[in-house]
């Protein structure tokens, strides 16, 4: 059996967060905790399923929200790339001004994810990509198997990820779309951190963002 994907929008912010699930071995892991930890544990468990890992694409608050509350009820590794440790190390304080409530700490970064590296849970296997330009340590998870990257704050339908924000750069964004993402081929499916998921095909020819940048691009 294929690895199963569930998305739950969670949060203030409305984030995508995604249960990846292994139905042969019963395990699981979370891509962007963004709230609720306890929704994911019990969503996971109806499946059958056990959460091994937890990985964040980038440090945003809105994103590892409930990082520290799943680590603690599930045991499970925090994964994250270390350029993003000072914002989720910030958490509380992100929470604080953005939303002016307080917030549980983040979990504790056990390992940090790297280019290249291919993290594996039972059957799944998740390539990273660095895609910085959101944030300094964004990465995006490519699951080959399905066809898809969970590209968190990168790519969306339609737009790209916000530059403004401390750390952000357009033009490190643009470079990251243009030489990690389209790549990968216009069949894969785009899992973004918010809204609804895409193609690369279709960002590549409708994207106004894209076609700003690169022109069009056939």
């Amino acid at each position: 059996m294929s690895v199963e994907v569930l998305k739950l929008t969670l949060g203030p912010l409305q984030t995508n967060s995604y249960i990846l699930g292994d139905p042969q071995s019963g395990e699981a892991l979370v891509i962007d905790p963004a709230d609720h930890a306890e929704l994911l544990v019990q969503t996971a468990r109806e499946h059958g399923w056990t959460i091994r890992t937890i990985l964040a694409t980038h440090g945003h608050f809105d994103h590892v929200l409930a990082s520290g509350p799943l680590q603690r009820e599930t045991d499970a590794p925090f994964y994250a790339h270390r350029a993003d440790l000072p914002l989720i190390r910030a958490l509380v304080s992100q929470v604080r001004e953005w939303m002016g409530v307080s917030a549980s700490p983040p979990a504790e970064v056990t390992h940090f994810v790297e280019a290249g590296e291919t993290i594996t849970v039972g059957g799944i296997a998740l390539e990273v990509l660095h895609t910085p330009g959101h944030s300094p340590g964004h990465v995006s998870y490519v699951l080959q198997e399905r066809r898809m990257v969970f590209s968190g704050d990168c790519l969306f339908r339609g737009s790209i990820g916000r530059a403004d924000l401390p750390g952000g750069d357009y033009e490190t964004l643009m470079h990251s779309i243009r030489t990690q993402l389209l790549p990968l081929g216009d069949d894969f499916t785009v899992a973004p951190g918010h809204m609804e998921n895409t193609t690369i095909g279709y960002e590549r020819t409708h994207n106004p963002h894209l076609l700003d940048d690169f022109g069009h691009i056939s």
